[in-house]
């Protein structure tokens, strides 16, 4: 009989295995990468795209056009469009980041040839409707007036603005933002930036000969009219001075702690420990600010801290939102946590425990053939291979409590931080 006193046996995460991608380029230059599963019903084709921005920036008109590219086509209204794929229990899901904006598509195998046509009109035929621009413009007015109310939101906004100053990064929306979009903006971007030369295509789930031929004939040759090729520019980012930020809000209960720094992105050598060190600090549930701030303390039902890998930089960064009585106090507790991190060793148990879940964590990740893309999505856009997460794992495993604590001095200093509290320090 099973004893449930006795904790089962830990085996230790050696090695972590992931799917290798076949990499066809179709003759119009669009490169696609196939995860194959067979067996697998749904079939995941994403379209992801670089983003190209013309001095001065304006991410704004890229997540508008993220939105607006599937409202509307010269052959089919927005509602054709929705009507259609949902006839077809299928689903077209767009979605922005900082670098690159994809349209996704999600459908049964036996559905393929059927939806495949509407996306391609898509990408070929978009018009991006007055009316329908209108909407998304009023409505996303609204959305922000409603977020402005909200102290988190203007701490994170606050925190971007002065991080990455008028860059993609840095740029936050307002209402006269919103009401400068124009439909002659989006069909110039759209123009330049949705091309198969610009465009790369993972396809993941039961991609079979027949359902790779179909996307060959829908989008294996020239979309629209030729374009000139951009290449994707790097932004310039104001130099960074630690700085302490307070907008008072009279009547506020709570305070919207943001703190940071400029940090590096996954390119860089010493990532993977960077990020042990933020697990240990403030990136899992047992972390130490959790322990200290919100077990210990009480003064908030969450805190954490973040590291963040974008194209051209990366950033570091805690959050929390905790009662204005003791906002200052907080701040103090996370001094003490940092000079913690720095002045003394982690013990052997506390770099174990963390070891184990952060490898536990990305094996249990990979649940699906749909997980490994992702896991090659997130380096392949830097330049790097899957061979990544073998260097990741093996740092992560063979972490000591040395080298955390030489990563913590070199990178984890509370007066190097931009400070952002919106609410009050009473």
């Amino acid at each position: 009989m099973l004893n449930r006193k006795i904790a089962p046996a830990q085996h230790p995460i050696q090695d972590i295995s992931l799917v290798e991608p076949e990499e066809i380029v179709f003759e119009n230059g669009l490169r696609v990468f196939v995860f194959r599963a067979e067996g697998q019903e749904l079939l995941k084709a994403e379209f992801i795209f670089q983003n190209l921005f013309s001095e001065p920036e304006n991410p704004l008109l890229h997540t508008c056009l993220s939105h607006m590219i599937k409202e509307g086509t010269s052959n089919r209204t927005s509602a054709q469009i929705a009507d259609e794929i949902d006839f077809y229990g299928a689903y077209l899901m767009p979605e922005y980041s900082f670098d690159q904006t994809s349209l996704t598509l999600y459908t049964l195998n036996k559905h393929v040839y059927a939806v495949l046509p509407i996306v391609q009109d898509i990408f070929c035929n978009a018009t991006f409707p007055e009316a329908e621009l209108a909407t998304y413009i009023r409505n996303n007015k609204q959305t922000l007036q409603i977020s402005l109310q909200k102290n988190d939101y203007v701490a994170r906004r606050l925190f971007y603005n002065y991080l990455f100053g008028a860059t993609r990064y840095g740029v936050t929306p307002t209402e006269e933002a919103y009401e400068s979009i124009n439909r002659t903006d989006l069909i110039a971007l759209y123009g330049k930036q949705i091309h198969p030369g610009n465009c790369t295509l993972i396809l993941s789930g039961n991609v079979t000969p027949d359902v790779l031929g179909a996307m060959q004939a829908h989008f294996g040759s020239p979309w629209k009219e030729s374009v000139d090729t951009v290449a994707p520019t790097a932004p310039t980012f104001p130099a960074f001075v630690p700085s302490t930020i307070v907008e008072e809000r009279p009547g506020s209960l709570q305070s919207a702690v943001r703190l940071g720094m400029p940090s590096v992105n996954r390119t860089h050598p010493d990532f993977p420990a960077l990020q042990f060190v933020n697990t240990l600090f403030g990136g899992y549930f047992g972390s130490r600010l959790m322990r200290n701030v919100r077990e210990d303390k009480g003064f908030t039902y969450s805190i954490g801290s973040a590291l963040a890998s974008l194209k051209y930089t990366g950033f570091f960064t805690i959050a929390s939102e905790v009662g204005v009585d003791v906002t200052q106090a907080t701040l103090q507790e996370i001094e003490k946590e940092f000079a913690q991190l720095s002045a003394s060793t982690p013990s052997a148990e506390e770099v174990k425990l963390v070891a184990n879940y952060m490898l536990g964590s990305t094996l249990g990740s990979l649940e699906s053939i749909f997980s490994h893309a992702d896991k090659f999505k997130a380096v392949y856009f830097y330049g790097m291979s899957l061979d990544y997460y073998r260097q990741y794992s093996e740092i992560i495993r063979t972490m000591t409590p040395e080298k955390a604590q030489e990563i913590a001095r070199e990178y984890f200093d509370y007066g190097r931080l931009l400070k952002v509290i919106v609410g009050s320090i009473q």
